[in-house]
Order: structure tokens, then sequence, then C-alpha cells
């Protein structure tokens, strides 16, 4: 992280009854409304923790009333043992032979490794798998991109993990797939803790709404814009949960 980063997380750094949180500002939305947001900062969550004591710890403290909640999606595949290890993964011909050529032919940099490569064959079998990486390969020289992932579904696009650059060692050997009962998840988490919950898998490039509470007051577009710059950062922030909160 550059200086200026780190200047940045500085300026915006809390701490309010024991949790520290970064004030990521103000946005306002398309249609004039404006959302205060606040990244807190979590530990790092183990599989098979509980979402329920992890919101009531680091979230109640802040939570008022009429705040609802981005849970990011990795996560929630930690806590619900939505995850795979490499020992479970078993590279096979196809993986093998596309892995090396992922920039060219497959989706870039994150299907490089040949065990995510082979996660996404098992999830959706490698017909699929090998069909989208041909596509891909035909149509990028023209500069059409993304058809990789639209082929073989968000669920794949979904797959974090299995990386040897990661700043954590946990990451290297363990793949997580987001889970495909968000509102399920989110429904209940509400229920236990009284806040409303949407669950995010957001980056710098786009942020993927898998789910919300039946009664959550923000329409999509509304979470969106309040999600537009990507509040989370980075991964090594440890910042998961993003309280959103709607300025009357």
């Amino acid at each position: 992280m550059g200086s200026n980063a780190s200047r940045n997380l500085e300026d915006q750094r809390r701490e309010q009854n024991g949790i520290v949180y970064f004030d990521r500002g103000t946005l306002t939305g398309k249609n004039g409304r404006q959302y205060d947001r606040y990244a807190i900062q979590t530990h790092f969550i183990e599989v098979g923790e509980d979402q329920a004591e992890i919101v009531r710890r680091y979230v109640l403290p802040l939570y008022r009333e009429g705040d609802v909640l981005s849970f990011g999606a990795k996560v929630m595949a930690m806590c619900t043992r939505n995850v795979f290890t490499k020992e479970q993964i078993k590279p096979g011909f196809w993986a093998k032979l596309l892995s090396p050529h992922a920039s060219e032919t497959v989706a870039g940099i994150g299907m490089h490794d040949p065990y995510k490569l082979q996660l996404a064959i098992n999830m959706v079998g490698a017909p699929r798998v090998v069909f989208a990486s041909f596509v891909s390969a035909v149509t990028k020289p023209f500069g059409v991109k993304g058809l990789f992932y639209k082929i073989v579904g968000k669920g794949v696009a979904g797959i974090d993990g299995f990386y040897y650059r990661s700043s954590f060692d946990r990451y290297k050997d363990l793949a997580l797939v987001n889970n495909e009962n968000a509102q399920e998840l989110c429904d209940e988490l509400e229920k236990k803790t009284g806040v409303p919950v949407v669950l995010m898998d957001a980056n710098d490039i786009d942020q993927n709404q898998l789910g919300k509470c039946t009664d959550f007051p923000l329409t999509d577009d509304e979470i969106q814009d309040a999600m537009a710059d990507n509040p989370s950062g980075q991964g090594d922030e440890l910042t998961p949960l993003i309280l959103i909160r709607p300025l009357s």
C-alpha cells in the first residue's frame, strides 16, 4: 500500500465502543439520496465462525436505527463452510492445459491457477469451461471481454482464493465460493441481530449483489449507489462489513 493510501486510511480511521472503523465519506445517489458508509474492521474470519456473532460483536456497537449492513460474501462463505482446500481439488487434463494460457484463452490471471480452474470445471463441467475458453480466445482480439464468465455463470465468477500472492497465507490454499441461498442467509441474519442485511461480492470493478433480506429498505439501485466506490477496500484491510447510513 502506497504512502498516500496509508495517509488516507489514517485520516479515515475512527474508534467507537472499542470498534475500529473507517469513515468512507458520503456518496450521493442518482436519485439524490445520500449515504454515509463505515467500513468496520474485524479479525481474520476463520472457517465455521458464527456470522450473527460477528454482527453482534462488530456492528451493533455502531448501529443506529435506519442503518443497513453490507456483509461481505467471502466472509459469509467462510462462516458457512462454503470453501475448498487444494487437497480436495485434483487438477485434470483440461485445467492443466488451459491454466497456463489463462490471459489469452480463459479469463485473466484469476484462472492461471490449475486448482482454481479445476474447481470451475467441477462446478459447471468441462464442456462448458472449454467452450467458454474457446469463445473468449476467439473474441478477445476484437476487444470483447467478459464472455468467459457470462458463459460459465456467476457461480464460477464468484470463486475467490488459491492466490499465491495473497496477504494471508490462509487464502493461498483455500478457495471460497459464493452462497446460492443469499436471501435465506440475509433473512436469518436479520432475524438474529435486528440489522437489515445485503450480501455483497464487491471489488474495484463491480458490486455484485447476491441477495438481501426480504424487508431490506433500500432498492437495488440505491444499494449500488451506496457501494459505488467499493467502500470495502482491499482484502488486507479486513473491512468486510460496511455499515450504510442513509441520510434524510
